[in-house]
């Protein structure tokens, strides 16, 4: 099979979706790989180490688009999708439920998307999504407590407070890679750490690795409320997997932070768990509304590019793999995981969850 790696072109987007060793192995099995020049760079993997791997470098995406299976990292960009082909697999995150002009674009190039955030394993967990999850996760409250500082238009509040003085009092919504990575760090640099969750399980686990250290609430909008009116910092992380997240923060909830506050919307690829929240990009991370600072960039994992991409693609390889080696359909048929993963086919959404966020109807996966 002709496998692509093209380079990323999301603004801010440092990633690549598959290193050398990766190229290596399946050019070892049969495969031809083409990669774009430059696909790499940004992360230490430069042309020549693709080249050592048996890979092919192009120049114009235009041939990298046109293999058979092609493997990203971040959403399909405008710019790219002239460059789509009918039949051609895409594999990456795909974040169709948020962009109608993407849904639509997708659908009418034809072409079938397998989606990093839905592929499940053995377990019904998301081993694609989970790793940048836990990054981003990591990420969030060393990003807050540089937003809470004064010349960034923060309250002041130092994260880890000082002897008589206390520390940032940190709401994390959600208790899964992302609200368990952020609680980690967060106690770790001596936070007063709150988790807020929908789930007693999940949060009895952390309560048994934090004990007195954080405490937990099971969701409900009153106690949100109320904790969120005494907050510092909110960290979203809330997943519905394959669907749009819950607002669950309102307006009036951030219109009782302290001004200068800080929130970050880890899952704002999915739409956010505010209502105040947008999108923003790296290059522009946060704007104020309610007087919060609203950092809502779906990309953070991006931040720290090199680390991303190793734990991104030794976590994909397996399946990029199984794809190159027995076929879409047949590597399908062998892993229902996979198989959870496909969104679109051949002009039709095949996902349940993207077809409610979408309004459209849901059409078979192919057998």
């Amino acid at each position: 099979m002709r496998v692509g790696v093209p380079r990323e072109v999301k603004e801010g987007e440092r990633r690549v979706g598959m290193v050398p060793d990766g190229v290596a192995r399946l050019v070892a099995a049969g495969h031809e790989v083409i990669v774009e020049c430059g696909a790499g760079e940004r992360v230490s993997f430069h042309d020549a180490a693709y080249i050592a791997a048996g890979g092919r470098l192009a120049p114009d995406p235009a041939e990298v688009f046109r293999c058979a299976l092609i493997v990203k990292v971040k959403e399909l960009q405008a710019v790219e999708w002239r460059l789509l082909q009918p039949a051609t697999t895409l594999f990456g995150f795909a974040q169709l439920g948020r962009d109608r002009a993407l849904l639509d674009a997708v659908l009418a190039a034809r072409v079938n998307y397998l989606a990093y955030e839905t592929v499940a394993d053995a377990q019904g967990t998301l081993p694609l999504l989970s790793p940048m999850s836990r990054i981003a996760g990591r990420l969030a409250p060393l990003i807050a407590a540089t937003l809470l500082m004064n010349d960034r238009g923060g309250s002041g509040v130092l994260l880890p407070g000082l002897d008589g003085i206390g520390p940032a009092r940190v709401v994390i919504l959600g208790a899964g890679n992302v609200g368990a990575e952020a609680a980690h760090v967060a106690v770790a640099l001596g936070c007063a750490v709150t988790v807020v969750a929908r789930t007693a399980r999940r949060l009895a686990r952390l309560s048994e690795r934090y004990g007195e250290r954080i405490r937990t609430v099971v969701y409900d909008p009153e106690s949100l409320a109320a904790a969120l009116a005494e907050a510092d910092v909110v960290i979203g992380g809330v997943l519905e997997p394959g669907t749009l997240s819950p607002k669950l923060v309102t307006r009036p909830m951030l219109r009782s932070m302290r001004r200068g506050s800080v929130l970050i919307d880890v899952g704002i690829d999915q739409g956010g768990i505010a209502e105040t929240s947008r999108i923003t990009k790296l290059s522009e991370p946060t704007y104020v509304e309610e007087g919060i600072t609203h950092y809502c960039v779906p990309n953070m994992p991006a931040l720290v590019a090199r680390s991303a991409t190793l734990a991104l693609t030794q976590a994909t390889l397996p399946y990029v793999c199984a794809i190159a080696d027995r076929g879409l359909i047949a590597a399908m048929a062998a892993d229902s995981g996979l198989r959870a993963g496909l969104q679109v086919w051949n002009g039709g959404v095949t996902h349940v969850g993207l077809a409610a966020d979408s309004g459209m109807p849901l059409a078979p996966i192919p057998t």
